[in-house]
């Protein structure tokens, strides 16, 4: 093995410290986003990033990542590949994101972005990305690790004669609200 001279050693150090400072500093987060957009066939890097800050803002699991909510619009972008009024409804919606309050929605503050999407959750646009949402992060199988979900009782016999009792991320009910023994 080559042993490094200072120099060497200290333009690489420089090299990686540089690497990481402009990955902190939200780089290397755009890097990441033109990966996961450059896959859709149908929607553009633009509207797949406005979906994502849409499914983000209406599921919003701080313990998820950016890939799961990635995962809805990739199956929002497929829909669309194969029918073309999906397409339509699902640019007319962004448009209509972007054009809210002037600015781009994936611009906007937080608190903005939902005001937003409380004036058009009666619309089909927001139905639909509801939708499709609720079937991509719920039967995603590491969403339920993440959120702590074990998973279907079936295969253990349901859930009747197991009393509820391995719900550890609920709170415990009100004995009142239990049915009596028989």
């Amino acid at each position: 093995m080559k042993k490094l001279k200072r120099r060497e050693f200290l333009q690489k150090g420089a090299l990686v410290v540089a690497g990481a400072a402009a990955f902190a500093s939200g780089v290397g987060v755009v890097a990441g986003a033109e990966q996961w957009t450059a896959g859709l066939k149908t929607l553009n890097a633009h509207e797949g990033q406005t979906l994502l800050a849409m499914s983000r803002q209406m599921f919003p699991y701080p313990q998820l990542d950016d890939s799961y909510y990635a995962k809805v619009v990739q199956d929002l972008d497929a829909d669309a590949a194969i029918k073309p009024d999906t397409a339509r409804l699902l640019r007319k919606g962004i448009a209509r994101l972007d054009a809210a309050k002037g600015t781009k929605f994936v611009m906007l503050p937080s608190a903005n972005q939902i005001a937003v999407l409380k004036q058009i959750e009666r619309t089909d646009f927001f139905t639909k990305v509801r939708n499709s949402e609720l079937v991509s992060l719920y039967n995603n199988q590491d969403v339920w690790k993440k959120l702590g979900y074990p998973g279907a009782s079936y295969s253990i016999g349901g859930y009747l004669h197991h009393g509820f009792n391995d719900l550890s991320w609920l709170p415990d009910p009100p004995e009142s609200a239990s049915p009596k023994p028989a």
